[in-house]
This record gives C-alpha cells, sequence and structure tokens, in this order.
C-alpha cells in the first residue's frame, strides 16, 4: 500500500475516532462514559510502563509512586485558596502552595516534569541493578514516596489526602492526550532513540559493543516513563476528584502490569486494546466482590475475588500466550487488508 493511501486512510480513521469520542461525550450514560474515559487514562498509563517494561527491557514495579507525584503536584497548583483551606482544617498548608492557582494545562505539564525529574534521580542509581534486583528497588522506592506523601501533612495533607479537586479530567482532554501519547510513543519508537532502547531490550552487552550508551539511555528510558506515569496520575487525580495516598499502592501499578502484559510487551496497539478490555472487564466483573449465589450455596460477598479473576487471567496469558494479545506487533494498515484478504479466501472456500 503506498504511503498517500496510508495517509488518507489514517486521516479518515482519525476522524472517525473523533466523531466517536464527540458521540461518545453526547449519548454515553454517565457510567459508561466513566468508564470508557478511564480507559483512556489507563492508556497512558499503559504506555509509560510498556516503554519500561516492553521497549527497554526493564521491569520496574515503581509506577504508583510516579502517578501519586503527578496527581499531586496537579491537584495543588489547580486547587483554589478557599478548597485548599478546607482541606487543611488539622494543619495548615504550607504558606508557599495556600495561594497558588493555575490553569489545568501547565499544571499538567508542570506534574509531569516533577514526575520526570522524580524518575531521573531515582534512575541514576537504581538502574545501575538488573531484572528481579531492579524491580525490588523500584518497588521500595515507590513506597517511600507513598510514606513520605503521608507523612508530609503541611504539603499533601498527609493521610486524608486532597478532596474537591476541580473536574478537568473530562472525555476531550483526556481522549486528546491518549491521542498525543500514541502519536509520541509511535515516533519515539521509530526514532534512534527508540531503536537503541529495544537494541537494550534484545540485547544489553551487544547494544553496548555497537556503541549505545546504555547507561545514558536507560535513564532517558526511565524519566520518560516517569513523564507520562505523572501525567496519568494527575488525569486520574482529577477524575476522581480526590487523591490520597492510598490510592497509590502496589495493586495500582499491578493493573497497569496486566495491561501491559495481556495486550503484548513492547506493542502500542496491545496495550490500548488491553487497557480498554480490562477496564470495561473490572467493572463487568464488579458483582464478583458482592454476595454470589451459586443455587447449591450463597456468598455473604468475596471481597477481592474480582482481583482473583485477574490474575487467573494473568497466569493464563503467561503460561500459554507469553507474547500477549498482539505480542509485539502493530496496528497497520497492511495487515489490515491482508487479513480482510484472508478471510475473504475463506469464505470463498
Amino acid at each position: 500500500m503506498d504511503k498517500k493511501t496510508v495517509y488518507k486512510l489514517t486521516i479518515a480513521a482519525i476522524i472517525i475516532f473523533l466523531a466517536f469520542i464527540a458521540a461518545a461525550n453526547t449519548f454515553f450514560s454517565p457510567l459508561i462514559l466513566r468508564i470508557f474515559n478511564l480507559g483512556g487514562i489507563y492508556i497512558i498509563l499503559a504506555l509509560s510502563l510498556n516503554l519500561l517494561n516492553g521497549f527497554t527491557g526493564l521491569f520496574s514495579l515503581g509506577h504508583s509512586g510516579f502517578m501519586a507525584i503527578g496527581a499531586y503536584v496537579s491537584a495543588l497548583l489547580t486547587m483554589s485558596p478557599s478548597q485548599k483551606a478546607m482541606n487543611f482544617f488539622l494543619k495548615p498548608i504550607a504558606p508557599f502552595l495556600a495561594n497558588i492557582e493555575i490553569p489545568f494545562i501547565p499544571a499538567l505539564i508542570l506534574a509531569g516534569s516533577v514526575a520526570a525529574l522524580a524518575g531521573f534521580l531515582i534512575g541514576l542509581p537504581v538502574l545501575r541493578l538488573r531484572d528481579d534486583y531492579l524491580a525490588i528497588a523500584t518497588l521500595g522506592f515507590s513506597e517511600i514516596i507513598r510514606v513520605v506523601l503521608t507523612n508530609m501533612q503541611s504539603i499533601t495533607n498527609g493521610a486524608l489526602g486532597l478532596k474537591g479537586l476541580p473536574k478537568y479530567s473530562t472525555t476531550y482532554m483526556i481522549w486528546a492526550l491518549v491521542i498525543l501519547t500514541v502519536f509520541f510513543m509511535t515516533a519515539l519508537i521509530h526514532s534512534s532513540y527508540g531503536r537503541k532502547f529495544m537494541a537494550i531490550r534484545d540485547n544489553e552487552i551487544a547494544a553496548q559493543a555497537m556503541g549505545v550508551n546504555v547507561a545514558k539511555m536507560k535513564v532517558v528510558s526511565f524519566t520518560i516513563s516517569s513523564f507520562l506515569a505523572g501525567i496519568g496520575g494527575a488525569l486520574l487525580g482529577h477524575f476522581m476528584n480526590t487523591i490520597d495516598p492510598r490510592m497509590f499502592t502496589f495493586t495500582l501499578t499491578y493493573n497497569i502490569i496486566l495491561i501491559v502484559v495481556l495486550g503484548g510487551n513492547g506493542s502500542i496497539t496491545g496495550s490500548c486494546i488491553a487497557a480498554v478490555a480490562v477496564t470495561i472487564a473490572m467493572e463487568a466483573l464488579r458483582f464478583l466482590d458482592g454476595p454470589l449465589n451459586f443455587i447449591v450455596f450463597q456468598t455473604q460477598g468475596l471481597p477481592g475475588l474480582r482481583m482473583v479473576v485477574f490474575s487467573m487471567m494473568l497466569l493464563i496469558v503467561v503460561i500459554y500466550r507469553q507474547q500477549g494479545l498482539m505480542g509485539k506487533k502493530e496496528f497497520s494498515w497492511d495487515a489490515l487488508l491482508s487479513l480482510k484478504q484472508q478471510f475473504v479466501k475463506k469464505g470463498r472456500g
């Protein structure tokens, strides 16, 4: 397929998708729209983690910490002075934060930047480690960040968290950022940086022998991933309208890892599909946490059963399809045309 046709098809697909977003914002029920928008936030978070796990080959378990940083920075910069006064009733807010209130977009960029700075500072010592040791170290730093946020009473309001965040995570804002993130990730992976990331993933020693500065590229990947995680965390905070340190435990990181593994390590398309599918499934299976009637016997409610089901799904994927839904493949018009031709041949046969 020639480039001109691919360009036209891509433009047409974007226009159709934008029309779908507008229709969803108008006609979807509040619950369906909430699930749809949450799926968009999870796409950004999954892509940020996939950059590390899938494209660079770094196994990190500290994503929730960078999401927490992004959420708190954006919340503190966008809340009005009166909202801050209502939240900080046990201990007054730090004076330098009391009267700050800026628009959402600059706050979002700053949230991602602060998360990226934290990722850079943490990545310098941690990325000397590999495999399980790296995972444990990043998990430890994530817990440190959460504990620090819990104890910084005059800045984060401690365990009480922040409530009444402005509702900036609208349908258009979320999905505009999803589109930007997908295009950014696509451009990054097809750039020289992306090729270096994948070279490190495939064979770190060979990449170093070919002149790749492995240590530098790892830190760059970790920093970019932290920036996107901060953006996703900020969107999640404004989407929920409330944040507290208990939101950003390892369970949240586990949910993102689940999406990445199910979609396929090293696949942007897989992360997008799996993020939406898992978000829908999480809501559809919510009944598992409540009372269940099995005719022969009944249960009074099994909190956490839903996550047991997702854990089983992850186990099945790891055993029977380790590459995930898409493996390392990406969507392309040529692949779609080839698939269509195969179905036509089967229909004729």
